[in-house]
C-alpha cells in the first residue's frame, strides 16, 4: 500500500511535501518520544519522583527563604523537564534505518515468482523508510540499488515504478548527521554519481524525464519540510560538486543519440544540460563527449514549444564562456552544424517578429562569428557566406533575391544590434579569400559606402541620430578590412573622391554634435574626431597597398595638399590628446605612401610640409612616458621625412636651412633604442647630400659633445649589447673574430643554400654597427672632432668593419664547407687559406695600430703627469724659499744679535 502510494502523483510524498507540520504533536509520535529518550537514557518527566518535581505554579516568582530549604535543611534542586521541543521532537521525526547491504545482495542473487516478490517488498520498506530524504552515508548503496534494479525492468516492469520512486526522493535534500559526512563521504558518493547516467539506457520515458527533474532539482534545493531528529540538509553547493566529480555531464551528453526521435526526453535532458553547464568542469566534460557538436546539429529539428533552440543556444553559449573556445569552434566547424544554424538564423531573420526572436537570432549570428574564425570552417560551401552577406546588404544595396524580398529592419534595439553584428561578420568572413568573389557579388564595397557622407539631419531615416552615428564608424571600419580587397569595386565606387570629401567636412566649422557613445566613438563626443580617425584609417589601408592607380588618384586630386591642411590644423590648432595623436600619425603615415620614390610628389610636399616635420620633431623626451602616442607620432615623423623629403634636394637644402640635422642629432642623443636604427639610416641618405657634413661636424651636445663622439658611444654601448669581446681599453681581443657577437659564438654552423643569408649577414641589418660605419665613413674618418683616445681606439675597428665583415663571411663559407665534409681543389683551398690570413693579418694590424694607439696615449698621459709634478715641485720649492726668507726678517727684527750679524757682513771690506 505505501509503494503504491509513493509511486502514484497524488501519494503520500506529495501530501507530506506540501503539508504543514501541526502545532500538537500526535499520540504516536508523542508515545514515540517518550520512548526515544527513554531509550537514550533521559529521565521524562512522568518518571520523576514527585519530590523532585519542580512547582510549576511558581516558575518564575520569587522564591522566601523558608520555602527555599526544608525542614531537615535539604536543599530543593530545581529541576525543569526536558521536553519535546528541547529535543528537537516536537515538529520533527524519528529516522530509521535499513540493512541495505542486505537488499543489494538480494537483488544480486536474482531470481523469480516469490523471490521477486521479495526483493519488491524489501525495496518498497526502503522507499517509506527514507520517504524524508536519504542521509548520505547510505546514499552511494542507494545508486547502487537504483542502478541494479534497472537491470531487472526489462524482465520485470514493476522495477521501474520502484527506480521512480527512489529517484523522486533524491530530489529530496540528503541529510547529514555530522558536518564532517560531507567529507567523509564524498568519494564514495561521487564514484556511484556516474549509476544516475545510467538509467537514461533504459528506453522510458517516464524514467529518463524523472531523473532530469531529479538533476535539475540539485541545483534548486528547498528546506525540508519535517524536521528529521540528529539531522541536517544539506546545501545544494555539496549536490553540484557530487555531480561534477562524478563525471555525470559526460555520461549524460554520451546518451544523447538514445533520445533522437523523443522531443519530450530531448527537451528534459536539454533543460539539465542547461544546468549543469552553468559549471566550468561540467563544460569541459561535456566539450569531452562532443556536446556542441551533438546540441547544434540539432538545432533546426521540430520543435513547437521553441524550447529545443533556446535551450540549445542557451548551452552553446555557457559552453563557449566556460570551456576552450577553440575546441568548441573545432566541433562545430562541419557542414552539418553551420546548415543547423543557417536554417535556423534564416528562419528567425525573415520570419522572427517577437522581443525573444530578435535576441534568439542575435545569439545565433554570434556564436556564427565565432565559428567563421576558423579558416577550415565550410562557410562558403554551406552557402551561409552569401545569405550573411545578402542580409548585411539588402538595406543599402537593392537586391532581388526573394529571401529579402519585403524585409525592412526597423530601429530597435535588437535590429540595430544585428546590423553591427552583421558588419562584424563581414570583417570575420573576408579573412578567407575565396569570400572576395562572394563580396563583388553582393556589391558590399558600394552597401558600405553609403555611410561615407554627411549625416543629414533633417531627412527621415530609420535609424536615430546616435544609432546612424555608430553604424556609419562601423561600417567605414569595415570598409578599412574589405577595400583593399576589392580595388576594383572601390575605384568604381569612387572611393577617393568620397573620401576626400568626407574628409572636408570632417575638418570645416560645420556645426555636428556627436554622441560619441560607443566603441568606434570613442574621444568623438561633440567633435568629429571619430569620423576623422576613422576615414584617415580606411585611406591608409588604401595607400599601403603600394598601388599606383590608387595613389596616382589621391595626388592628381590633390589630396597632399588637403592631408597637409589637415595637419596643419591637427598641430597648431587641436588639443594634443591621444586621438588627435592618431590622427596625426596617420596623415604622416598617408603622406609618406603617396610621396614614396616620386619626385613630383615630393615637391608637391612643400616647404609646408617640412615645418610641421620638424615643429614635431621638437618633441619633450618626458612626453614619450605618457602614453598617449608620442613614440608612435615620432616615427611617423621620421618615416615622413625619409619618403617625403630625402632625394629632392630643394627639400633637403631647407631641412637643412632649418637646422633639420640638429635636431635629428638631439633625437640621437636621447640613445632611445627604438628610433637610433631609424635615425642612423635618415643620416646615412642625408649624408649623401655634401652640405651635410658641415651640420654633422658642427653640432654640439651636452657637455659639447660632437657627432663623431656620440657616434663612437653608441657603438660601444651596441658591441656591449651584443656581447662582443673587448679587453678593458676597448682593444680587439680575437683577431680572428673581431666582430663575432655573443649570439653568432653560440650559433652552430648549419649548411643553408646559397639563396638564403647567413648568419654574418643578417647581422648586419639587426644592430646599427652598419649604419654608424656608412655615417663615419661618408664624414671620411679624417678630421673629427671631439675625440678622446678612448675613441681613436674603436674608431680602428669601425675603420675597418667592412673588411672584418668580408673576412668574417670567408671564415663562416670556410667552416661550411668542413660540415658538409667538402674537400676544394687545391687551388681553391689556396685562395681559401690565403683570404683568411689576409683577414687575420688585418686585425693583427688593427691590434698593432690599437696598442700603438694605448702606448701612446699612456706615456703622453705620463708626461703630462711629469710636467704637472715638476709644476707641483717648482711651486712648494718656491714656497719654502719664500718662508724662509719671511724667517730671516722676523729674525732679524726681534733679535739684535742677528740684525748686527746682517749688518756686519752686509759692510764688510772687500
Amino acid at each position: 500500500m505505501a509503494a503504491a502510494r509513493l509511486s502514484s502523483p497524488g501519494g503520500v510524498l506529495t501530501s507530506a511535501m506540501s503539508s504543514t507540520p501541526s502545532t500538537q504533536p500526535s499520540r504516536e509520535s508523542r508515545a514515540t518520544s517518550r520512548s526515544q529518550k527513554s531509550n537514550l537514557g533521559i529521565v521524562t518527566p512522568d518518571r520523576l519522583t514527585p519530590s523532585r518535581t519542580p512547582d510549576t505554579s511558581s516558575v518564575g516568582r520569587p522564591k522566601s527563604s523558608a520555602s527555599m530549604v526544608s525542614s531537615r535543611h535539604i536543599p530543593l534542586v530545581r529541576l525543569k523537564a526536558v521536553t519535546d521541543t528541547d529535543l528537537g521532537l516536537a515538529q520533527g521525526v524519528q529516522f530509521k534505518t535499513m540493512d541495505l547491504n542486505g537488499i543489494i545482495k538480494l537483488l544480486e542473487e536474482g531470481g523469480k515468482g516469490d523471490f521477486e516478490e521479495k526483493q519488491l517488498q524489501s525495496i518498497r520498506m526502503m522507499v517509506q523508510c527514507y520517504q524524508n530524504g536519504f542521509p548520505l552515508r547510505d546514499l552511494a548503496h542507494i545508486f547502487k540499488i537504483m542502478s541494479l534494479c534497472s537491470k531487472l525492468i526489462k524482465n520485470q516492469p514493476a522495477y521501474l515504478d520502484i527506480v521512480c520512486d527512489i529517484l523522486k526522493l533524491c530530489r529530496l535534500p540528503f541529510l547529514k548527521k555530522k558536518t564532517s559526512d560531507e567529507v567523509t563521504y564524498a568519494k564514495e558518493i561521487s564514484g556511484a554519481v556516474p549509476l544516475l547516467g545510467d538509467l537514461l539506457q533504459i528506453p522510458s520515458s517516464e524514467l529518463r524525464i524523472q531523473l532530469c527533474k531529479c538533476i535539475v532539482d540539485f541545483y534548486h534545493a528547498e528546506p525540508l519540510k519535517k524536521q528529521i531528529a540528529g539531522y541536517q540538509q544539506v546545501t545544494s553547493a555539496y549536490k553540484i560538486q557530487m555531480i561534477q566529480t562524478g563525471g555525470l555531464a559526460e555520461t549524460l551528453v554520451l546518451s544523447w543519440n538514445l533520445l533522437q526521435n523523443e522531443l519530450l526526453e530531448k527537451l528534459w535532458l536539454l533543460k539539465t544540460l542547461q544546468h549543469l553547464s552553468t559549471s566550468e568542469v561540467n563544460c569541459n566534460l561535456m566539450i569531452k563527449a562532443q556536446a556542441a557538436n551533438k546540441i547544434c546539429s540539432c538545432l533546426n529539428n521540430p520543435d513547437p514549444s521553441g524550447q529545443l533552440l533556446f535551450r540549445s543556444s542557451e548551452i552553446l553559449w555557457n559552453l563557449l564562456e566556460r570551456s576552450s573556445k577553440e575546441e568548441i569552434i573545432k566541433q562545430l566547424s562541419n557542414l552539418k552544424c553551420l546548415l543547423a544554424l543557417k536554417e535556423v538564423f534564416k528562419n528567425l531573420f525573415t520570419r522572427g517578429y517577437r522581443h525573444y526572436d530578435r535576441q534568439l537570432r542575435n545569439d545565433i549570428l554570434v556564436i556564427t562569428t565565432i565559428i567563421a574564425q576558423n579558416p577550415g570552417a565550410p562557410m562558403i560551401e554551406s552557402g551561409f557566406t552569401r545569405d550573411l552577406i545578402l542580409f548585411a546588404t539588402f538595406n543599402e544595396v537593392k537586391s532581388k533575391d526573394p529571401l529579402v524580398k519585403g524585409l525592412k529592419l526597423s530601429n530597435s534595439y535588437e535590429d540595430f544590434e544585428l546590423k553591427k553584428l552583421l558588419f562584424n561578420v563581414i570583417v570575420i568572413l573576408c579573412r578567407d579569400l575565396p569570400t572576395v568573389q562572394i563580396l563583388i557579388e553582393g556589391k558590399t564595397v558600394e552597401a558600405l559606402f553609403t555611410y561615407v557622407k554627411k549625416i543629414e539631419r533633417h531627412k527621415v531615416i530609420e535609424w536615430s541620430a546616435a544609432q546612424l552615428e555608430e553604424l556609419q564608424l562601423h561600417a567605414i571600419a569595415t570598409l578599412a578590412s574589405v577595400a583593399p580587397l576589392l580595388i576594383d569595386d572601390y575605384l568604381a565606387c569612387n572611393g577617393n573622391s568620397r573620401i576626400l570629401m568626407f574628409l572636408e567636412w570632417c575638418v570645416n566649422e560645420e556645426t555636428f554634435f556627436s554622441q560619441g557613445n560607443s566603441f568606434h566613438g570613442t574621444g568623438g563626443r561633440g567633435n568629429k574626431f571619430a569620423q576623422l580617425r576613422y576615414t584617415l584609417r580606411l585611406l591608409r589601408a588604401m595607400v599601403s597597398l603600394s598601388n599606383e592607380v590608387v595613389n596616382q588618384d589621391l595626388f592628381d586630386q590633390g589630396a597632399i595638399k588637403q592631408l597637409i591642411g589637415i595637419l596643419k590644423s591637427a598641430v597648431y590648432t587641436f588639443k594634443e590628446e591621444a586621438i588627435v595623436l592618431e590622427i596625426k600619425s596617420d596623415i604622416l603615415l598617408i603622406l609618406s605612401c603617396i610621396c614614396e620614390n616620386h619626385i613630383h610628389r615630393k615637391e608637391a610636399f612643400g616647404t609646408e610640409g617640412v615645418d610641421i616635420v620638424l615643429h614635431l620633431m621638437k618633441v619633450d623626451p618626458k612626453k614619450f612616458q605618457s602614453g598617449l602616442g608620442h613614440n608612435r607620432l615620432l616615427f611617423s615623423t621620421l618615416d615622413c621625412l625619409w619618403c617625403c623629403i630625402l632625394g629632392c634636394y630643394t627639400l633637403e637644402d631647407y631641412f637643412l636651412e632649418k637646422e633639420g640635422i640638429f635636431l635629428l642629432l638631439d633625437l640621437l642623443a636621447l640613445n632611445k633604442k627604438n628610433f637610433c636604427n631609424l635615425i642612423l639610416g635618415i643620416m646615412v641618405e642625408f649624408c649623401d647630400n655634401p652640405k651635410t657634413s658641415v651640420h654633422v661636424n658642427t653640432w654640439r651636445g651636452k657637455k659639447d659633445q660632437t657627432a663623431a663622439n656620440l657616434l663612437i658611444k653608441l657603438w660601444r654601448e651596441e658591441e656591449k649589447i651584443l656581447g662582443v669581446k673587448r679587453d678593458e681599453d676597448g682593444k680587439i681581443i680575437d683577431a680572428k673574430k673581431p666582430l663575432i657577437t655573443s649570439f653568432q659564438e653560440d650559433q652552430k654552423i648549419i649548411p643553408m643554400p646559397a639563396s638564403c643569408p647567413t648568419t654574418s649577414i643578417m647581422e648586419v641589418s639587426e644592430n646599427i654597427r652598419a649604419k654608424i660605419y656608412a655615417v663615419l665613413g661618408k664624414l671620411d674618418f679624417e678630421n673629427l672632432p671631439g675625440l678622446s683616445a678612448e675613441d681613436f681606439v674603436t674608431l680602428c675597428v669601425i675603420h675597418r668593419y667592412l673588411d672584418f665583415k668580408i673576412g668574417e663571411i670567408w671564415n663562416e663559407i670556410n667552416e661550411e664547407i668542413r660540415v658538409e665534409q667538402f674537400r676544394p681543389v687545391s687551388a681553391d683551398k689556396e685562395t681559401l687559406e690565403a683570404i683568411t690570413e689576409a683577414s687575420e693579418n688585418i686585425g693583427k694590424m688593427v691590434v698593432a695600430l690599437q696598442n700603438e694607439m694605448v702606448e701612446s696615449q699612456r706615456n703622453q698621459d705620463m708626461n703630462s703627469e711629469q710636467k704637472d709634478y715638476m709644476k707641483i715641485h717648482a711651486t712648494h720649492k718656491q714656497r719654502d724659499m719664500a718662508n724662509k726668507s719671511w724667517g730671516k726678517y722676523l729674525a732679524r727684527t726681534s733679535n739684535s744679535k742677528a740684525l748686527k750679524l746682517v749688518s756686519s757682513s752686509s759692510f764688510q771690506p772687500i
